[in-house]
């Protein structure tokens, strides 16, 4: 059972859209390959809260991304583009015309 405040790992990153369905999202956890606040972690069930900070492999890329909120469900993903913040969002391309 969940802690107030908290949501596990795997249902997390299902619910904001990283992973296409929540097995998978607990494979790529349980593959080591993800960390949370630094720290990797191999378990699924593994609570995350707002301010968690995780870094985990995506697409030949590592994102790093901060939680900003919990889901309350998969909802479309302008929805859940609210529940992180891109830390390494790519730079922002120069005007041309200045």
């Amino acid at each position: 059972m969940s802690t107030p405040g908290r949501l596990r790992i795997d249902k997390w990153l299902w619910q904001a859209r990283f992973c296409k369905s929540r097995s998978l999202a607990a494979e790529l956890v349980e593959t080591g390959h993800l960390r949370v606040n630094g720290q990797p972690i191999s378990k699924p069930g593994r609570e995350i809260a707002p301010g968690d900070t995780l870094t985990f492999p995506q697409g030949g890329r590592i994102r790093l991304i901060r939680v900003t909120a919990l889901g309350l469900r998969r909802g479309p993903a302008t929805e859940a583009q609210t529940l992180y913040l891109d830390l390494d969002a790519p730079p922002a391309t120069p005007d041309p015309l200045e």
